[in-house]
């Protein structure tokens, strides 16, 4: 494996510790070995633990007094909790959108949406998420708004784990998909208001697919005792 650049220790050292988290190669409630990444990241325990506060403040971690690190744990709660927040970012993002916008962003946002449908065809579920993503990014983008942008971009972290693992059932995707039409469409026409109620549904159907097909804790005491017993 490459050694970190020492010129870009910190920012990198976030970076390959956020991607193993958000990933699930650290999976939930699992005791973070800090000898071992180490190791695999090539630094003292200094920068790493560095790292972990940076985690810690983004909740992808749990800082225990006197027992190391845990990869954090979603519960329904933190689900529904942060999409309930999402949604209202993503739909300010469609109405902001609406007004700035270009006319070549469109034409891109066509052709992922295009792509993505191929995707759907085929039932690649991971390639249709990536352009899921994509297409939702260049709305946020086109918003013209960095705190909007980045604020959506600190809670995206807390959830990313379960919303891109999660299986989807054939009439939900099916239906996803309608949507994103629909969400494009507003957009074309640049209906400030309609985008705003067609993302934040989009988002709020999110929650129990999620919840059902990861089979997340469905509170934070349920989530305790999973940790304490890994």
């Amino acid at each position: 494996m490459t050694l970190i650049d020492r010129s870009s220790l910190h920012a990198e050292v976030v970076a390959r510790l956020r991607t193993a988290i958000v990933d699930g190669e650290l999976s939930p409630g699992s005791r973070i070995n800090e000898r071992e990444l180490c190791e695999r990241f090539g630094v003292s325990r200094t920068p790493l633990r560095e790292a972990l506060k940076v985690m810690a403040s983004e909740g992808l971690v749990l800082l225990l007094p006197n027992r190391g690190a845990r990869v954090a744990t979603l519960t329904r709660a933190d689900i529904e909790d942060t999409f309930t927040v999402m949604a209202c970012l993503e739909a300010l993002s469609g109405e902001l959108a609406c007004a700035h916008i270009t006319e070549e962003q469109i034409a891109e946002l066509r052709a992922l949406h295009y792509e993505m449908l191929a995707h759907h065809a085929r039932r690649d579920l991971q390639a249709y998420y990536r352009l899921n993503e994509r297409i939702h990014h260049m709305i946020l983008t086109a918003s013209n708004n960095p705190v909007l942008i980045a604020t959506h971009a600190s809670l995206a972290l807390r959830i990313r784990r379960a919303r891109y693992v999660a299986d989807m059932p054939r009439d939900w995707w099916d239906q996803a998909v309608r949507e994103h039409e629909q969400i494009l469409d507003a957009l074309v026409r640049r209906d400030g208001p309609a985008i705003a109620v067609l993302l934040r549904q989009h988002l709020e159907r999110k929650i129990d697919i999620m919840a059902d097909s990861t089979g997340m804790a469905s509170s934070g005491a349920d989530a305790a005792k999973t940790s304490s017993a890994a």
